[in-house]
């Protein structure tokens, strides 16, 4: 009886959940701390432990991750004002010539992509969009499903972009191994949804240049850095994070290769490279850094008390029983991790707030079963958060707006292409943990 009133109570938590940020619109981060109370209060637990359950939970989720993100937050704000992304993506179509600018994009949004968040990402390279799209004569989906593919899939699946950071902490996944596998399974995810399928309905629906692209442009950089500089910075914080997985015994690799060391690393690299070296003065580099920082704080909040949550869930019990249930149905918590995440993407609309909340939910749950592997669980889980982008998430509105679209074509291109890298990330998962039978 004690089991089936914990288990009934974890699906309520999750259920009060959804109903606060569905149906009363209340911010994320409010609604789980509510979801966390009323978890821990109904199991009757004592309110003091409540109180204290949360605050470790809090405290263990953001003890890693303000530090990864808000040190990729300032990497992102100086790479954003020097111009170097744009950069990069013109000394790219340069390389390859305008008729295979499309794997230009690719390119381009996968090295921009993995440091930067999507939003950023898309403002930096939409004007190359714009370009290409007025000069090649052609459907503006050619070059912008190109360029839209590898920038939303890393976003969701490669630290240390914040929800995939956090989401690698709460399952347990070594974080080396997280972006090595974003990394891997991101490019079959970016060909299949963003060139196959992209290239494919772009000769089908046909979007001239929109209104967007006829007003000024945005203001460029009078010295952006050079492509080599760019692609040095972008990489040199995955590299190290890898060097440090591929030789654990080298003791300064382990110390540059922890995500804080790497991207502290990569921070001074680009103040000195970005900054000093353009010309800006001390107070305009802090002055960005302190400007990349404030949009951070939701973000931080929101994964606090998913963590917050975790933990009521794993103090009552209820996650180790949950697990035991699902062990017993000999259903793959694969297959729950992706259904999970794909659910709430297509119920609140953010992809960060999907996966950290899948993730916080759980990690109780599926850490306690036999044969647990903790880097499938995320790459499914990610790949469930990526997909499912309808009306009610943001960056279907930047791409409807910005690229000129009906809501008909943005769900024909858009929505479409993330179901498909969704679905193929999920399947090669899935192959990945039948071969390791």
């Amino acid at each position: 009886m004690v089991f089936l009133n914990l288990i009934l109570l974890a699906f309520g938590a999750v259920a009060l959940l959804l109903f606060l940020i569905l149906v009363l619109r209340m911010h994320a981060f409010l609604a789980l701390l509510l979801s966390a109370f009323a978890m821990g209060l109904a199991a009757k637990m004592p309110p003091a432990t409540v109180l204290k359950s949360i605050q470790a939970g809090f405290g263990d989720a953001l003890g890693f991750i303000a530090v990864v993100l808000g040190l990729g937050a300032m990497i992102g704000a100086y790479l954003e004002h020097s111009g170097g992304g744009l950069a990069l993506a013109d000394w790219l179509i340069s390389k390859f010539g305008r008729e295979n600018s499309a794997w230009a994009m690719v390119i381009a949004g996968f090295l921009v992509g993995l440091p930067i968040f999507f939003e950023v990402g898309f403002i930096i390279l939409v004007p190359l969009v714009y370009s290409l799209t007025k000069e090649g004569k052609r459907s503006l989906l050619v070059y912008g499903m190109a360029m839209l593919a590898p920038l939303t899939i890393l976003h969701s699946l490669v630290p240390p972009h914040p929800a995939p950071a956090a989401a690698a902490q709460l399952l347990g996944a070594d974080l080396g191994h997280a972006i090595l596998y974003g990394v891997l399974l991101s490019i079959p995810m970016t060909l299949v949804s963003g060139m196959v399928y992209g290239q494919w309905i772009a000769k089908r629906i046909n979007v001239p240049l929109p209104p967007a692209a006829l007003e000024a442009p945005a203001e460029q950089a009078a010295n952006p850095p050079s492509p080599a500089v760019v692609a040095m910075l972008l990489m040199l914080p995955v590299l190290l994070i890898l060097a440090a997985t591929i030789w654990p015994k080298n003791q300064l690799l382990v110390l540059l290769g922890h995500p804080f060391s790497a991207l502290l690393v990569t921070l001074i690299a680009s103040m000195l490279l970005l900054g000093s070296a353009r010309g800006l003065d001390r107070d305009k580099i802090t002055a960005l850094a302190n400007k990349a920082l404030g949009p951070t704080a939701s973000l931080l909040l929101i994964m606090g008390a998913g963590g917050g949550l975790k933990q009521v869930i794993v103090d009552t019990g209820a996650g180790a029983m949950a697990g035991k249930m699902l062990a017993a149905t000999h259903i793959s918590p694969l297959i729950v991790a992706f259904i999970m995440a794909a659910v709430l993407r297509m119920a609140q609309g953010s992809a960060t707030v999907s996966i950290i909340t899948a993730a916080g939910i759980l990690a109780p749950i599926v850490k306690v079963m036999p044969g647990y592997n903790p880097d499938l669980m995320y790459l499914a889980l990610c790949c469930g958060g990526t997909s499912l982008s309808i009306v009610n998430d943001a960056g279907f509105w930047i791409v409807n707006q910005y690229f000129g679209l009906t809501v008909s074509q943005t769900l024909k291109t858009w929505t479409v292409m993330k179901i498909i890298s969704g679905l193929v990330g999920f399947g090669l998962v899935l192959l990945a943990e039948a071969l390791m039978k």
